[in-house]
């Protein structure tokens, strides 16, 4: 296989790309009915990858419980948000801002790609590893930015920080 075959293979010859290009065809294509755009996709292909591919939130299985906590850790980083904008304390104090906006978009961040763990190889290696990350290195930062003393234990944040690297890590296994 040429890199050519490769290129030409990735973006349109594999199931995926077939798929995406005779459905959009066919939604831009007024001649059918709205109602039989999809049902009557041009190849058989797609039609056996409609029926073949399973709905996402059967594919997270017995590990919903990571999208359960994305959606948790998604409305606390929102709370936090907006607790953090109204605070009169940051208004006052650059640095107690700055560090409260990386803990928040830390928190945002990686509770997006905490959505994405339940499609993960190995979900209950990086699962934990994100919760446990985002929990040390953003509370850590929270705690100071809302507090302005250092966390009594002042290896957590690195070891959130750690922690986090090996989650993403973990996606590569």
């Amino acid at each position: 296989m040429t890199i050519s075959d490769g290129l030409h293979y990735l973006a349109t010859g594999n199931p995926l790309s077939k798929f995406v290009i005779n459905t959009t065809g066919s939604l831009l294509n007024r001649k059918s009915a709205h109602t039989n755009t999809v049902v009557h996709a041009s190849t058989s292909m797609s039609k056996d990858l409609v029926k073949v591919m399973p709905p996402l939130w059967q594919i997270a299985g017995n590990n919903r419980i990571f999208t359960r906590l994305a959606g948790l850790s998604g409305a606390a980083a929102v709370i936090l948000g907006a607790i953090g904008s109204h605070n009169a304390k940051f208004k006052d104090n650059s640095e107690m801002r700055t560090i409260f906006d990386t803990a928040n978009r830390f928190h945002f961040f990686h509770s997006i790609a905490l959505l994405g763990v339940p499609l993960a190889k190995y979900p209950m290696l990086s699962g934990p590893l994100m919760v446990m990350g985002m929990t040390l290195f953003s509370g850590c930062l929270y705690y100071r930015a809302f507090t302005g003393n250092k966390p009594p234990f002042a290896s957590m944040a690195p070891m959130g920080g750690t922690c986090l690297i090996l989650a993403w890590l973990s996606f590569m296994l």
